[in-house]
């Protein structure tokens, strides 16, 4: 992040529009990925540093790992019906080095400890996109 005009922002990855966007999702974030965050926050996660509702583009990742080019996905079941877009977004997020895992908000909320060994399997190995929703 440098500065453009005098007192303007700029924001190298994204645009303006979708940071600000990005800033609202972290304020009203979900309750699985409030319960996800409780565990990947502050280094916990074998001291890989997270951000929540991370831009990319013109896209906006529930978490990710910019170091380990490493992002999670939660999905409810709006996304049944968004498969295409789905598919877009995850093939722009890998035309940029970035590994995706995907899991259901139900799978957060009733087997946490499951995702967590996933996120931590992958993080020990190199993996390419993982969808964890089948």
């Amino acid at each position: 992040m440098g500065e453009g005009r005098v007192g303007v922002k700029v924001h190298k990855r994204t645009t303006p529009k979708i940071f600000e966007r990005a800033k609202a999702l972290r304020r009203d974030m979900t309750e699985a990925e409030s319960r996800l965050w409780k565990h990947l926050r502050a280094h916990r996660m074998g001291d890989v540093h997270f951000r929540r509702q991370h831009a990319i583009g013109n896209y906006i990742v529930d978490f990710c790992a910019p170091r380990r080019k490493l992002i999670i996905e939660l999905d409810g079941s709006q996304h049944l019906e968004q498969e295409e877009y789905d598919e877009e977004r995850s093939e722009f997020l890998k035309s940029k080095g970035y590994k995706i895992l995907r899991f259901w908000n139900n799978d957060v909320m009733n087997n946490v400890d499951s995702v967590l060994s996933v996120i931590w399997d992958t993080l020990q190995k190199e993996n390419d996109t993982y969808d964890f929703r089948r």
